[in-house]
């Protein structure tokens, strides 16, 4: 099996092959800011800080390490929560007999304050839409960046505190933190699909959207729009690509982007690799 590092780069590349994937960029649309070859140039920009991760980098500087790569190969913001969600199991992958909800959550437990600085020093990199904190947070707001990280060492809050703060609204910070609900169910709906992982991929995508509200939606629009996508996604047959596809142009038009669904697809995509539940 390939080193878990290009298991993770390749889920990265997967997900954004995935077709047809409503509101997402694919292999058959791009979005006005964001373009296919950008996702392709930061799965593979982003391959250092994986390997770090991989060899044991203290899980932040990895991470940092992955979006900076990232960032600077594709231009701009391309799979930030991705790479957040990928870390801890990319670490857990290389560390413990099996990848498991537990051993990922065991990687969260064991995060420091440095961790958490290296994750505000992520955001010095890239411009990432978040929702306001609560007042109380306001100094810790990510979009401080390395600012933010006086107040952070302050209050002595390691990477899982910060992702704990931020779970009630922010689906990659309630994976970290509710034992990676989705990723690991997502991961066993593409053990078992039939077809080309691509295709499986674009199904798993779609059965997330109809699942639950995805918060980037939420956080860029308003949670009504996020809950009407839902809703509308939860109509749709998976295996009618018209009216799919004819969904996905509807959301790129009104600039709807369910990018946490996305990124949930990606864990899912490493976590099935990883395991060997699937052939690519």
């Amino acid at each position: 099996m390939a080193r878990p590092a290009a298991l993770a780069e390749r889920a990265l590349l997967l997900e954004v092959a995935a077709t047809p994937t409503p509101g997402n960029v694919d292999r058959e649309r791009d979005l006005p800011d964001l373009h296919f070859e950008q996702f392709l140039a930061g799965a593979t920009g982003a391959r250092a800080g994986l390997e770090e991760l991989a060899d044991g980098s203290p899980l932040g500087s990895g991470l940092e390490t992955a979006v900076e790569g990232m960032a600077e190969a594709s231009g701009t913001n391309t799979q930030f929560g991705s790479l957040l969600l990928l870390a801890p199991l990319l670490r857990a992958a290389t560390t413990a007999d099996d990848l498991t909800p537990q051993t990922a959550t065991a990687v969260v437990e064991e995060t420091t304050v440095d961790d958490a600085a290296a994750f505000y020093r992520c955001f010095d990199h890239v411009d990432v839409r978040v929702d306001d904190p609560p007042e109380e947070m306001e100094p810790l707001d990510v979009r401080r960046g390395s600012d933010a990280i006086p107040a952070l060492r302050d209050r002595d809050l390691t990477l899982e505190d910060v992702m704990a703060s931020a779970a009630d609204r922010d689906g990659i910070a309630a994976e970290w933190v509710g034992n990676f609900d989705r990723t690991f169910d997502t991961a066993a709906r593409l053990a078992i699909g039939d077809g080309a992982i691509t295709d499986r991929a674009a199904r798993a995508h779609l059965e997330l959207l109809a699942e639950a509200p995805d918060t980037l939606i939420a956080t860029k629009h308003d949670a009504a729009t996020a809950q009407e996508v839902q809703e509308r996604a939860a109509q749709l047959d998976p295996d009618d690509g018209d009216d799919v596809r004819w969904f996905s142009e509807e959301l790129i038009e009104r600039e709807i982007n369910p990018g946490t669904t996305a990124d949930i697809l990606a864990g899912g995509l490493f976590v099935a690799l990883a395991r060997d539940e699937v052939m690519t």
